[in-house]
Formats: structure tokens, sequence, C-alpha cells
């Protein structure tokens, strides 16, 4: 994140890049306890699924290379998607693809672009998934963080914050979509492993722009 000849923010090119490899360092070093929330409420391979799509992720983008943050986050998306299986990969490709094609062919996005952009990618998980905030999914931390960023599209921080509350929050909550929803009671008291994901890539974003503004 630097800033334009006026002194507004923008975002480039390798600003996506870093934040892609800050979110598979984070999905790499916590996959065991994705695996273990997961093992509670579904199939024990949440952490693992993740650790190999994001592995894919990092691989693709030294390959190829894209030169624009709209063709950074729609390749990240695709590899998720052919390359991680169960539900997770389609939701996570359909987030990052559908907030790539928002931005389109811009070499530089503002941070409202960015902020409008993640919050269609998570309206295309909500449709894709079907789920909605308290359903005890991913939305339920990607929901309070584009919230957050769409309040002020700089705090980047705020967003982290808000999808690590959102995730803590699945605790108590009854499963309504998804794999855990066949428990019906028996998914009250675990966190969902969805959501927990949700937040370490929202995290990565926020540790990616304090990295970039100091």
């Amino acid at each position: 994140m630097s800033p334009n000849p006026e002194g507004a923010p923008v975002l480039d090119t390798e600003f996506f890049r870093r934040w892609l490899s800050a979110a598979a360092a984070a999905v790499d070093r916590e996959a065991d306890r994705l695996t273990e929330l997961d093992a509670a409420i579904g199939d024990a391979d949440h952490g693992t699924n993740l650790r190999r799509g994001f592995a894919a992720v990092t691989a693709a983008l030294e390959e190829a290379a894209p030169a624009t943050p709209g063709a950074v986050l729609v390749l990240a998306g695709g590899r998720l998607i052919s390359s991680v299986g169960g539900a997770s990969g389609p939701l996570y490709g359909t987030l990052l693809r559908s907030a790539g094609k928002s931005l389109g062919p811009a070499d530089e996005v503002s941070p409202g672009q960015f902020a409008k952009a993640l919050q269609e990618g998570v309206a295309a998980v909500s449709r894709l998934g079907g789920a909605v905030p308290g359903d005890k999914t991913m939305i339920d931390a990607l929901e309070p963080a584009v919230q957050a960023l769409a309040e002020d599209p700089e705090g980047f921080a705020a967003a982290g914050s808000a999808a690590s509350g959102g995730a803590l929050a699945t605790v108590p909550l009854r499963a309504r979509k998804g794999r855990a929803s066949y428990l019906g009671e028996r998914s009250v008291g675990h966190q969902d492993p969805g959501a927990t994901s949700s937040a370490l890539l929202v995290a990565a974003l926020a540790e990616t722009a304090a990295r970039g503004a100091s």
C-alpha cells in the first residue's frame, strides 16, 4: 500500500501478491488447528485442504506473474477451485474470483474500490452456499470484515478484528448450513473452521496493509 501523487493510498499488484503469500503462511501455520476444529463438526480435512490449496496458489502466482490486482485474485481463486476438495475450494475460489473480476484491469486500486470488490466477493459466496450471518459458516467472519471496510476502506486492522470476533461468535451457534448442520445441537459449542480460516485470510490482509504502511 503506497500513496499516489495526491496522497491517497493505492493498492498495487505487489500488495495483493504479498497478501496471498501472508495468507498461505498463516494457513500453513494453523492447518493442524483448522483440521482439529473440523474434526469436531466436519470431515477433519479443512486445514489439510486449505494448506494444499494455498500452496498451489503460491506456485501459480510465481509461475504466471499476473500483472494487475484483479488478475492476481482471479488466478488465485481459480487455483483454489481446482485444487481444494470439498466445499472450501469453490467457496474461497468464488470469493477471490468475484473480487478480482470486480476490480477489472486496473493496475492499481483504491482501498474503497477493493472494499467494494471484497463485498461483492462475499455476496457471491453467500449466494453459492446459501449462508447468511448466524448460520455458523465462513460468512460469520467475512460479513463483519466487509462491513468494517465499508465504514472505513482503510480500516484493515478493524476488519481483521471484526473477522476474528465473528469467528469466535460461532461457538454458541447451531450450524444451519454445511456438513456441520447435520449434527444439529451437537454443533453448538464448537468454533466453525470455515469462519476461523476466513479470519486468518482477513488477518493476513491487515498484516500486509500494516507492513505496507510502515
